[in-house]
């Protein structure tokens, strides 16, 4: 599996660093954990638009007299856009090879771009938009951090292509972008949008934080017996290997049912019933989404069991 060859490779690096580079270990350990659950999210989250995909075109374009590029947004999009009251902000990023990434995605990218400042253009002051588009740790770590796919590790640098919206504390990602789903682009712009509008904050429940802390312990002293024999840092180092275990594991399963539902779904286009391409569509999508849960589980419960580790390591004996 060329995912699990890239996370293995990408922790070996970071544990043999370790040894070397104490400060910002935090980071760096909160930074394997984000990609590997991003690596895996970014297979799981295409397959869910794999049935627009069929019927997928470019982004309308239209041309202003004075020659200038102007997006031409849905009055759907302008319904949902006209119904912010309080400031929206999205940042997209475009962190991309220009040696290894194909010209079709950076000019995807490009549109891309144009697509967001339509939607800043139609509501004013209402969006602040930020673009990060240089390739710099700092921008890497802030895709990582707002859930962003990586992708290109086999060829070159790693790349980012998506979109991170944020309203009042709530927050809705595009983690991967691509230009073979480029005509979904608008509708799941709007439909994140419609979601953060139409959505409460949420609410944190101490009880609830301190049972997930309680059980976060349990599970660290059934991977580490002898707390006091383990360093900090030779901690961390088990922690990871047991969620990468647990990860390549749920990526293997993730990748036979999906091959299973896409099969089902190609049938199905190749002679089914509208009823049928229906139902093998939504069945794809129910995969896919039972199975990012399950990733997003794991790394949570990770970073877990790393903050209950760390906290044991650092209480007075």
């Amino acid at each position: 599996m060329h995912e699990r060859e890239t996370i293995e490779h990408l922790l070996a690096n970071n544990a043999a660093r370790a040894g070397n580079r104490r400060t910002g270990e935090e980071a760096r350990v909160s930074a394997i954990v984000l990609v590997l659950v991003f690596l895996l999210l970014g297979v799981a989250v295409g397959v869910t638009w794999l049935y627009r995909a069929a019927h997928s075109g470019p982004m309308k374009v239209t041309d202003e007299p004075a020659g200038s590029r102007l997006v031409a947004l849905s009055d759907s999009t302008k319904a949902a856009l006209a119904r912010l009251e309080a400031p929206l902000e999205i940042r997209f990023y475009a962190l991309l090879d220009p040696a290894t990434v194909p010209d079709a995605v950076t000019a995807f990218a490009s549109r891309a771009g144009q697509l967001l400042s339509a939607y800043q253009q139609e509501v004013g002051g209402k969006i602040k938009l930020t673009t990060f588009t240089e390739q710099s740790n700092v921008n890497r770590n802030a895709a990582a951090n707002d859930g962003i796919a990586v992708f290109n590790l086999d060829k070159g640098e790693a790349c980012y292509l998506g979109v991170t919206l944020v309203l009042q504390g709530r927050k809705e990602t595009l983690p991967h972008l691509s230009p073979e789903w480029e005509q979904a682009l608008e509708p799941d712009l709007t439909r994140a949008i419609v979601r953060l509008l139409d959505t409460p904050r949420s609410v944190t429940v101490p009880a609830v934080v301190s049972q997930i802390n309680t059980t976060a312990v349990q599970e660290v002293k059934a991977l580490i017996p002898d707390l006091a024999a383990v360093s900090v840092a030779q901690g961390k180092e088990i922690l990871q290997a047991a969620a990468l275990k647990e990860f390549t594991a749920a990526a293997k399963e993730m990748q036979a049912q999906i091959k299973e539902a896409e099969q089902r779904l190609t049938q199905a286009q190749n002679g089914g019933t509208d009823a049928e391409q229906k139902a093998a569509a939504k069945h794809l999508q129910q995969v896919q989404a039972e199975q990012t849960e399950r990733l997003k589980q794991i790394a949570a419960r990770s970073r877990a069991q790393i903050d209950a580790f760390q906290q044991i390591k650092a209480a007075p004996h």
